[in-house]
C-alpha cells in the first residue's frame, strides 16, 4: 500500500515538473525580452571623450622619453661690420688716421639633442657657426660650456661635445619609414621661453628646393617650428627621435604651419663622419648644373629632364674626362635626372675615389663617360 502511494506521488511530481518545463520553454520562445537579463549597451567612446577630456590620447610618455635629452644652446658670435674701402686708402688714413670698426656681439639661440652618453650633441650649423662661446643648458638645470666637433653647412648640421656625467640620451628611431599623416612632436626652446612641445603630422617627406642648405632631404611637418627650435628634436608618437628641427617657412618670421626637419638617418651619418674625420666625405665632379634652357629642352624633346652644365672647374674630375660647358647630363649611374638639385645630391652621395657613370647629350650626340669622383671642396657653391 505504501509503495502504491509513493509511486503516485512521484508520478505527480514528475508530471508537474514536465508541465513547468514546457511552460518555461514556451515563454522563453514567445517572450525572450522579459525573461533574459537586459544586455549592457556599448559605451559611446566619443561621447565619453567629450565628457572626459583628460581621458583623451596623451603623448606624455613619448615626450618624457626624449625631452630630458633636448638642450638649450646659447651661442655668442663676434662680428665686425664691413668697412668702406675708402677707409683703407693710404691718402685717407694719412689725413684722418686708421679707422677702427667696433665689433658687434650677437647672441644666437637654438636647441640641440644629446645622442650618446659621451656628450655628443646634434644641432644646426646656423646656430653655432662662427661662435666664440657656446653654453648648453639641460632640463635639469645644469649648464656647461660646449666645444664644436664639426660643422657641415651643406646639410646645416653641427656636432657639439659637452663634459657632464649621467647624461640623458635620446632614443633614436628610423626616419625612412615615416609616412604622410604620421603624428610627430617638435621639442625645443622657441623664443627662449623654455622647453616647449608642439604637435602635428608629417605633411611631406624627402622635401627639397627649400633653399635652406645645399643637401636637402627634409621631413615637412605642420608642427610649429619657431625661432629657437632650430636643432631641437622631432619625435614620433613612441618618443623616438626621427629628425632635427631646422627651419620653418614664413613670410613674417613666425610659424605658418610648414616646418622642416633633417631626417635622423641623414643626420646620424653626418654626425659620425664629423666625429671621425672632422668633415663629411662627399663626391664632387666639378660642374655647375642648371635647368636645361627651354629652347634646348624643346628641340631635344627632353620633357624637362636632365641638367645643363653651365661651367666646369679647371682640373676637376669632369674637366679631366672632357665634360664641357653646354653638355646636358641626362643620367647619373643609370638614374634619370629631373633637376640640378637631384644631380648635386646624386654626385654627393658617391664616396670620393669611387667611379661614376654619366650619360651626356652634346648636341644630338649621346656620350657615355665614366670618371672617378673627388672629395667635394668645402662649401663649393
Amino acid at each position: 500500500m505504501f509503495l502504491i502511494h509513493l509511486k503516485n506521488t512521484l508520478k505527480f511530481i514528475l508530471q508537474f515538473a514536465l508541465t513547468g518545463l514546457a511552460a518555461a520553454v514556451l515563454l522563453l520562445y514567445f517572450f525572450p525580452d522579459r525573461l533574459l537579463p537586459a544586455q549592457k549597451k556599448p559605451e559611446n567612446n566619443i561621447a565619453n571623450q567629450d565628457k572626459n577630456p583628460a581621458e583623451n590620447v596623451s603623448y606624455h610618455e613619448a615626450i618624457s622619453l626624449t625631452s630630458p635629452a633636448v638642450v638649450n644652446v646659447y651661442a655668442t658670435q663676434i662680428t665686425s661690420p664691413q668697412q668702406d674701402p675708402l677707409f683703407q686708402d693710404p691718402v685717407f688714413q694719412r689725413f684722418f688716421g686708421e679707422q677702427q670698426s667696433e665689433q658687434q656681439i650677437n647672441n644666437n639661440l637654438g636647441s640641440g639633442v644629446i645622442l650618446n652618453e659621451a656628450g655628443y650633441v646634434l644641432t644646426n650649423a646656423h646656430v653655432v657657426d662662427k661662435a666664440v662661446d657656446i653654453q648648453v643648458t639641460l632640463t635639469d638645470g645644469r649648464q656647461t660650456k660646449s666645444d664644436i666637433i664639426g660643422i657641415d653647412k651643406e646639410t646645416d648640421l653641427a656636432v657639439l661635445k659637452i663634459q657632464l656625467d649621467n647624461l640623458p640620451v635620446a632614443r633614436v628611431g628610423a626616419s625612412d619609414v615615416l609616412q604622410v599623416g604620421d603624428i610627430v612632436l617638435a621639442i625645443g626652446n622657441p623664443y627662449n621661453f623654455g622647453q616647449t612641445v608642439t604637435q602635428g603630422i608629417v605633411s611631406a617627406t624627402r622635401r627639397s628646393h627649400v633653399g635652406v642648405s645645399l643637401i636637402e632631404d627634409f621631413i615637412q611637418t605642420d608642427a610649429a617650428i619657431n625661432p629657437g627650435n632650430s636643432g631641437g628634436a622631432l619625435i614620433n608618437a613612441r618618443g623616438e627621435l626621427v629628425g632635427i628641427n631646422t627651419a620653418n617657412y614664413s613670410d613674417t618670421g613666425g610659424s605658418q604651419g610648414i616646418g622642416f626637419a633633417i631626417p635622423i638617418d641623414l643626420a646620424l651619418n653626418v654626425m659620425q663622419q664629423l666625429i671621425r674625420h672632422g668633415i663629411v666625405e662627399r663626391g664632387w665632379l666639378g660642374i655647375i648644373p642648371q635647368p636645361v634652357p627651354f629652347d634646348l629642352d624643346t628641340a631635344l624633346n627632353l620633357d624637362n629632364s636632365g641638367v645643363f652644365v653651365t661651367a666646369v672647374y679647371k682640373n676637376s674630375p669632369a674637366d679631366r674626362v672632357g665634360v664641357l660647358p653646354g653638355d646636358i647630363i641626362t643620367k647619373i649611374n643609370g638614374t634619370p635626372l629631373l633637376d640640378a638639385q637631384q644631380a648635386v645630391q646624386k654626385i654627393s652621395g658617391v664616396m670620393p675615389g669611387e667611379m661614376i657613370n654619366l650619360n651626356i647629350l652634346r648636341g644630338w650626340q649621346e656620350l657615355f663617360i665614366t670618371t672617378e669622383v673627388a672629395q667635394r671642396p668645402k662649401m663649393v657653391e
